[in-house]
């Protein structure tokens, strides 16, 4: 029971704030780097769990941060992005796997 207090305390976290908690999906995996808790959310409820500039999601990391260290663990949050989740942007462009900005020349 106490294995899985890291899944239960992002479920019951993760449903207070979204307005769709029945689209909440936690996938629980367990390796030799720790625990990795990988969370599925409505496209519509992806603002409120990742916050402003990211704010939300670092408290739920830091957060689980904490529970794992209670329970010897090291827990990671991975949040997956939902399909047509981000819009492409004119400006942006991705590079060996990791975003690039272009300055805008008008």
């Amino acid at each position: 029971m106490a294995d899985q207090a890291d899944e239960k305390f992002l479920e019951f976290i993760i449903k207070s704030i979204v307005d769709h908690p029945e689209e909440v999906k936690i996938d629980r995996k367990i390796d030799e780097m720790g625990v990795l808790l990988t969370l599925k959310v409505s496209p519509q409820d992806m603002g409120q769990v990742i916050g402003r500039d990211g704010s939300t999601a670092k408290a739920i990391r830091s957060l689980l941060r904490i529970v794992g260290i209670k329970n010897n663990a090291r827990v990671t949050l991975k949040i997956e992005e939902p399909e047509g989740g981000r819009k492409p942007s004119e400006n942006r462009r991705e590079e060996n796997g990791f975003e690039q900005y272009e300055e805008a020349t008008s």
